[in-house]
Order: C-alpha cells, then sequence, then structure tokens
C-alpha cells in the first residue's frame, strides 16, 4: 500500500558537513576513465550504442545519458576493498550490517495496511499475520496525519480514505485487538501526530500488560520531508523538531528496543528524485536531526542506535543496489567522522525498503507484480533490514486481500526459493556495482556539500533549492516518458486497447458515520474533570522545555482524542504555512 495525501510544501531545518570531510572521502576514489585495450583506446563506456537516442535522467532504467555499455578493472583502478567494502558486518558496513545477514536471519516482512475503521484494519492485520507476515506498518487517513478528528469539519469525506481512522484510545485498542504487542514488532507511519500516535500505541500496551520497555517497532516521526516532499506537516519547523528530540528522549530512557524515528528517503524519491539525490536529501535531514538531538544533550552512540531509514526500491535494478550499498556507506562514515561516533552500532544504516508506487499503472495492472518483484529483489541484494511490497492494484484503489497476499507471497517466493539469501552480498566484485556504488555515494557526497555551502537544509529548502531539484528531476523523467525514450510496458509501448478488468476494493461510506459517532461517544462518557487537567498539563509542557511524551499519554490515557491534543499544540506553537517560493 503506498502512501497518499500529499500536498508540495518547502520547510526544514539547518545543518551541513563540512568541506573537509567531504574531500576526505573523495580522495579514496580515482577518476573513471575510459578503458584501453593493450594500450589502444577503446570507445568509451559512457557512450550510447549506435542508434540509441540519449535518455534524460529521471525515472526508467536507460534514463542515463552517460549510460556505460561496460565496466572495466580500470574503473576500479584506484578502489581499495579494505578500506571501501570490508567484510560483512564491519565498518563502513557496505556489504550489510551484519556478518551473516539473512542467512542467519532474514528481513522483516512487513506488509504496509490501513483502511476504515480500526475494526476493519485489524481484520486485515489478522489476515496478513495469519499469511504469514512477522511485522505489522500502519497506514493512517489524512485527518489523522494531520490532527484532525473524525468528526471536524475538514475530515469529511476523508475518514478511513488513504488508511485508518484513529481518533482515541478506543480506536487504538480496537486496531489492535487480539495482537499482542510484545510479540510483534509494529511501524507506524506518522509524522506531525507522531507524539500521539506513540502515546497511543503506549497506552494500549499497558492495558496489555505490556511495558514500554518490551514494545518493539518504529515510528517515522520525520516530520522534515514534511516540509520538502509530502505535505503533513502542522507546526512550524522549529516546534516540530522539539517534538522528534523528546520523543528521542523519552525512548532512549523507557523504550529500548524503539526505532525512534525512521528518515525517508520514499517520498522523495516518489516526488521524481533521482537515486542520488533520494540518498543525500534523506542524509541532509538526517544531519539535521542527529544535530538537534546532540545539541539536545543526546549522547550520540545511544540514540544513533535508534536511528532508522526508509527507501524506495525503484526500477533500475542494478541502480537500486549499488544505491543501497552506497547509502550504508556513506552513513557509517558520516555518523563516524562527522559526529564522532564510536559505537559501531551508532554507524550502522538500518533501514526499511518499500517498492515504488509511483511506478505502478493502472493499465495492464497485473504487470506490477513484476514490477513488483525486480523492486524487492533489489531491495534483498540491497541489504534491506523490512520490505514492503505493493499490491497489483494500488494504482486504482486501496488493494484487495488476494492482491495483498500477492505481494507478500512475492517476498515469500525471493526468500524460500530464489537462492539469493545463500549468500551474503553477492555483487560484492562486480566492476559495474562497485563503480556504481562509487558514483551514487560521491553524488550523493557532492549535493550534501552544496547543501551545507547554501547554509544547511533549512535555507536550502526555504530557497527551494531541494524542491527544484526533485521537481527538475520528476520533469526530464516525464519528458523521457513522453518521448518514448523511457519505456513503461503498458503505457508507451505494448500497450493494449482494453486492459483486463479486476476486482478493486471498496470502501462502506457508512464507515465514516459510524467512526464519527464512536468519537463523540468518548467525549460523552470521559470524567472531564481528569481530561481538562490533563490537557493543562500539555499546554504548560509545551511553552516550557518539559519533554512532551509522558504528558500525551497521561492525555490519551484521559481519553483525549488525537485533534484534541493537535489543537492545544496548535496553540502553543503556532500552525506551519508554506511559503511561495515565486
Amino acid at each position: 500500500m503506498t502512501e497518499m495525501g500529499q500536498r508540495p510544501s518547502a520547510a526544514g531545518w539547518g545543518s551541513g558537513l563540512g568541506p573537509s570531510w567531504g574531500s576526505r572521502l573523495r580522495r579514496s576514489w580515482g577518476s573513471p576513465s575510459p578503458p584501453t585495450l593493450r594500450g589502444v583506446e577503446a570507445p568509451s563506456p559512457y557512450e550510447p550504442r549506435s542508434g540509441e537516442p540519449h535518455a534524460a535522467r529521471g525515472a526508467a532504467p536507460h534514463y542515463n545519458p552517460c549510460m556505460r555499455n561496460f565496466a572495466a578493472p580500470e574503473d576500479l583502478a584506484a578502489f581499495d576493498a579494505d578500506t571501501e567494502l570490508g567484510f560483512p558486518g564491519e565498518f563502513p558496513f557496505t556489504r550489510g550490517i551484519q556478518p551473516t545477514m539473512y542467512r542467519g536471519r532474514l528481513w522483516t516482512m512487513r506488509q504496509y495496511a490501513g483502511f476504515g475503521t480500526a475494526a476493519e484494519s485489524n481484520q486485515r492485520y489478522r489476515y496478513l499475520l495469519s499469511q504469514g507476515v512477522n511485522g505489522l506498518s500502519v497506514a493512517f487517513d489524512l485527518p489523522t496525519q494531520i490532527g484532525y478528528d473524525s468528526d471536524h469539519p475538514l475530515a469529511a469525506g476523508e475518514v478511513g480514505r488513504v488508511g485508518v481512522g484513529i481518533d482515541s484510545i478506543e480506536d487504538m485498542a480496537t486496531l489492535f485487538d487480539g495482537i499482542p504487542l510484545d510479540k510483534v514488532s509494529t511501524s507506524m507511519t506518522i509524522n506531525a501526530t507522531s507524539i500521539i500516535l506513540l502515546a497511543l500505541y503506549v497506552a494500549v500496551g499497558k492495558r496489555q500488560g505490556v511495558a514500554p520497555k518490551q514494545l518493539s517497532g518504529t515510528i517515522q516521526n520525520d516530520i522534515l520531508k514534511e516540509y520538502i516532499a509530502r505535505g503533513t506537516y502542522i507546526y512550524p519547523p522549529h516546534q516540530s523538531l522539539r517534538i522528534v528530540t523528546d520523543i528521542f528522549a523519552y525512548c532512549e530512557q523507557n523504550m529500548p528496543q524503539w526505532n525512534t524515528i525512521s528518515i525517508s528517503g520514499y517520498h522523495i524519491r516518489e516526488a521524481g528524485s533521482t537515486a542520488v539525490q533520494e540518498v543525500a536529501f534523506t542524509f541532509a535531514n538526517a544531519i539535521a536531526y542527529v544535530q538537534a538531538a546532540v545539541d539536545a544533550g543526546l549522547d550520540i552512540n545511544a540514540f544513533g542506535q535508534r536511528l532508522s531509514f526508509f527507501f524506495n526500491a525503484h526500477n533500475d535494478f542494478l541502480e537500486e543496489v549499488a544505491k543501497f550499498r552506497a547509502a550504508r556507506r556513506l552513513w557509517a562514515r558520516i555518523m563516524r567522522d562527522r559526529f564522532g561516533a564510536t559505537n559501531p552500532r551508532a554507524h550502522q544504516l538500518r533501514f526499511h525498503t518499500q517498492t515504488a508506487g509511483s511506478t505502478l499503472t493502472a493499465q495492464q495492472p497485473d504487470n506490477n507484480i513484476v514490477r513488483v518483484a525486480v523492486q524487492a529483489l533489489s531491495a534483498v541484494l540491497g541489504g534491506t533490514q523490512s520490505l514492503h511490497t505493493n499490491s497489483r492494484d494500488e494504482a486504482l484503489a486501496l488493494p484487495t486481500e488476494e492482491s495483498a497476499r500477492i505481494a507478500l507471497r512475492t517476498q515469500q517466493i525471493i526468500a524460500a526459493e530464489s537462492g539469493v539469501v545463500n549468500t551474503v552480498d553477492p555483487f560484492a566484485g562486480s566492476y559495474y556495482i562497485e563503480q556504481l556504488t562509487n558514483d551514487i555515494e560521491h553524488g550523493a557526497t557532492e549535493l550534501i556539500e552544496r547543501i551545507d555551502a547554501i547554509g544547511g537544509t533549512l535555507k536550502a529548502i526555504e530557497s527551494g533549492y531541494i524542491q527544484r531539484q526533485v521537481q527538475d528531476s520528476a520533469y526530464h523523467a516525464q519528458l523521457a516518458i513522453d518521448s518514448g525514450q523511457a519505456v513503461v510496458v503498458g503505457i508507451n509501448r505494448y500497450a493494449a486497447e482494453a486492459s483486463g478488468r479486476i476486482d478493486v476494493f471498496s470502501l462502506d461510506p457508512a464507515l465514516e458515520r459510524e467512526q464519527t459517532e464512536r468519537v463523540k461517544a468518548v467525549r460523552a462518557r470521559r470524567d472531564v474533570a481528569r481530561w481538562q487537567a490533563a490537557m493543562d498539563r500539555i499546554a504548560t509542557a509545551a511553552a516550557s522545555t518539559d519533554n512532551l511524551v509522558p504528558m500525551v499519554i497521561a492525555a490519551v490515557e484521559a481519553d483525549a482524542t488525537v485533534g484534541e491534543i493537535a489543537d492545544t499544540l496548535r496553540a502553543v506553537f503556532g500552525e506551519y504555512r508554506e511559503v511561495s517560493l515565486d
């Protein structure tokens, strides 16, 4: 299931990498040169084959005007395998963060799901668990994401549409009814209201007799990319980052198995970025989060172990494998060389991957099964820690049960039948893969340095630099598709006059009315004095430097709703308004 409800916007946070860091990083690479044979100059591997058009850089496998025909040993003349690769489980973790990778433990198969009411979604989660999913991933509807209760006028028509609607602790308890939270790992894709949904999860765990320290999972909590690419922000950036670091601090003390943030390149890629931009802009945001946490007095060797990332698996198979390897190496160097982290676990890039929803087509939807399989395989060969595979019908509607099962079976077949799990990093030593890994790391480093020269991530976003970079890439990718240089099977080549029809999921309109009645009932039966006291404590904490998480947990336990807590914070923090880039 892909994420919906995006609105383009701009803002962010400042920080960057010093030029000496990037210079040290680049010195280990050499400049690639056209290969020669016995002193005779060979045709450049960067030149297109005779008769092939130069394709615009963008979305398809042949997007690159400098695409190589082949790679050769000379491309890696300055390559030092000891420093650039090492062994799996050792710095710089190019080959994977664990010595045995999938030979020891498979990736978590985590299918992203949520729709309608909590009861409807609970049934889907139970079904997925019965089919072999070993981790849940919760999609929330747009009102929940931007802090409105289901009966708010602005929520009309959106309740339960792109995810599950959650208003209160009763909804959250229903969502996980019969699912023991000490036995399952849960990922929650939520950002502006992440502190509220985390509090609800903790409160429901307590109801089940599960202490916060026993809970495992991830909360996305990546607000900076909302200002860049997605748009579900509420508060201004400074106040939003304060919430992020409050979550870091609370979880460091109380939830040692919880990943406090999932820094997302997925949405940046879905908005149209290239693979290099996905890595660079994701890490620019990550640097800002790490710096903010360090400035707040947190120990990088402690909270650095709980950082996680979220990447896109796109169509260019080899590039995607190289991208994941390059990202792992670059992040290890950033944490060690820029921030001085000494704990090897703080150097490790742990990431979830989702196949690329933007590549799926409404025409000939069964073709999407193949696209997703190729993308998923790139994530596995790239060393992902968990994976969501999109369903074939997601360009049309929310996934049906059958489509969700096919998507899950895709992962299971890769794991059980393909044989790729039998060795770690099988592409290691490939001339092309290693050079492409170097190129992506080099390109991402240069972009990060450019952002630093602008004045950091916040300045780069406020000036429109990052947005324009993404928009330009998306534009060129679309030009390539429109011209036919980039082939999309079933769209601009091999199109059929009439695609075969498939059953699509349909949401009962009555569910919205039922959800609004439920939240009204919660308000009607709660202890008003207890509720008001809890809300007052949130307002007081927001105006001070006190950690907000315990106050929000107390509020949800007093039956405060998502919208009410978000409104209390709005009253203190204000709301962010996008600045025109014209």
